[in-house]
C-alpha cells in the first residue's frame, strides 16, 4: 500500500520525531474526546489505546495516546516506548514501571490492563514481530541509544 509506505517513510524523519509529539497526541486526545472514545485519529493508520496510567511522581491519572500491537490471540496489547526515536523514554513507560495498574480505551472500550516491562528472548521475539509490524521502529532504536522499552499489556479481572 503505497499510503502506508509514505507515512512509514515520513515517519522515520527527524523533522517529524521534533513535531509529531506535540501534534499528534493533542489531536488523538481531542478526536477521542469529541467522539466519546469511537475514533482515534491515529489509529486509521496504526491500532491505537488511550492509556491512563497513574503518575510516577504526582500519583496523577495521565492519559496518553499511543499506538499499539494487538495480540488478538492472547487478548494482550503491546505497547512500544518509541518516543518517535526521540532521546529519553517517554514519561508513560516510567509511569508503567512505577505502577503498572492501568486501563486502556481499545475501541470505545475501557478495560483495566496491567503492563508487563519485556525482557531478554521474550522482549526479542516481540521486537521482531513490531518491526514487521511497523518498520519504521527501527529507525527510531538507532537514533537512540537507549534500549526501546516493550511492555505487554494484560487485562485484569474485573
Amino acid at each position: 500500500m503505497i499510503g502506508v509506505r509514505m507515512v512509514q517513510k515520513v515517519s522515520s524523519t527527524r523533522g517529524f520525531a521534533r513535531v509529531a509529539p506535540h501534534v499528534v497526541p493533542a489531536l488523538d486526545r481531542a478526536v477521542h474526546r469529541l467522539t466519546r472514545g469511537r475514533v482515534l485519529l491515529s489509529a486509521r493508520l496504526l491500532p491505537g489505546v488511550i492509556l491512563t496510567s497513574t503518575g510516577a511522581r504526582s500519583g496523577l491519572p495521565r492519559r496518553t495516546p499511543l499506538a499499539c500491537m494487538p495480540e488478538p490471540e492472547k487478548g494482550t496489547w503491546i505497547l512500544v516506548g518509541s518516543n518517535f526515536g526521540r532521546p529519553g523514554h517517554p514519561a508513560w513507560t516510567a509511569n508503567l514501571l512505577a505502577r503498572p495498574d492501568a486501563e486502556i480505551n481499545w475501541k470505545g472500550a475501557d478495560i483495566p490492563v496491567t503492563a508487563r516491562l519485556l525482557r531478554g528472548e521474550e522482549r526479542a521475539a516481540v521486537w521482531r514481530a513490531a518491526l514487521a509490524f511497523w518498520p519504521p521502529y527501527a529507525t527510531y532504536q538507532a537514533r537512540v541509544e537507549r534500549e526501546i522499552r516493550l511492555f505487554r499489556l494484560v487485562p485484569r479481572d474485573s
